[in-house]
């Protein structure tokens, strides 16, 4: 699908068709939150997406959140793909005060598996660490080499002895990522399990936001009738062991 004319970060490019929609994302799911809205033809929707290592920095998500809301231009609604992602609720203040709608759940473990799931798996072995595709794909970047076990293989008990296992809630079928995952936990030293997933509640949650129009997207950044309610602050408390 061919990008639209480039517009500046928070500015409807003039060939958005139909009611716009903003999608201020997560850098961890630009690639998921632009295959749902290219797959369901949703011409109405821009995907921007600020940095992923804000995945690894959640006390730094509301500013920048607060910020490209803040530069959001001649859009009709703007929606943003994260759960509280560890901000303990500043998230969510923000939003109410801009009057805009998130994904939901605590975190994108929870609103892939589906929060009922996620729970069930979480209350199964809470020390689990959780992969997704993004994840699995950047594990020496973000993690390995994120935590400085490379230069520091001591500190593995320090960050890992309390897990179990790894859950790698996949997106994709793709053997490779499997692969990849699994060797992911035999150097922590972990359990290895794979879910297949999808894009969980994600997706219906995208293309309800985007209604009955049809939307081009562009990624800015890296690698049913009514639109979801947004999760109160107290329902986010975090479960399940994050990165």
């Amino acid at each position: 699908m061919a990008p639209p004319e480039t517009a500046p970060p928070g500015t409807r490019p003039p060939d958005l068709e139909g009611p716009s929609i903003l999608v201020i994302g997560c850098g961890a799911l630009a690639k998921e939150l632009l295959e749902v809205v290219s797959r369901n033809g949703l011409r109405n929707i821009r995907v921007e997406c600020l940095p992923a290592i804000l995945h690894n920095r959640p006390e730094m998500i509301p500013g920048a959140v607060r910020s490209r809301l803040e530069a959001a231009k001649g859009y009709d609604q703007v929606f943003v793909a994260y759960g509280d992602c560890g901000t303990g609720g500043e998230l969510d203040k923000i939003l109410e005060e801009f009057d805009v709608e998130r994904l939901p759940g605590a975190h994108c473990y929870q609103f892939f598996a589906g929060i009922g799931a996620f729970d069930e798996m979480h209350d199964e072995e809470p020390g689990t660490l959780y992969l997704t595709d993004y994840l699995t794909r950047h594990f020496d970047r973000l993690i390995w080499r994120g935590l400085g076990l490379d230069r520091r293989p001591d500190l593995l008990v320090d960050y890992f002895g309390n897990y179990r296992r790894i859950v790698y809630l996949a997106q994709t079928e793709d053997p490779g990522l499997t692969e990849e995952a699994r060797q992911a936990a035999h150097r922590l030293g972990l359990d290895f399990q794979r879910r297949l997933v999808g894009y969980g509640d994600m997706e219906p949650a995208v293309v309800t936001i985007g209604g009955t129009a049809r939307t081009v997207t562009t990624e800015e950044g890296r690698p049913p009738s009514n639109p979801p309610p947004r999760p109160s602050a107290s329902s986010q408390a975090g479960r399940g062991a994050l990165l």
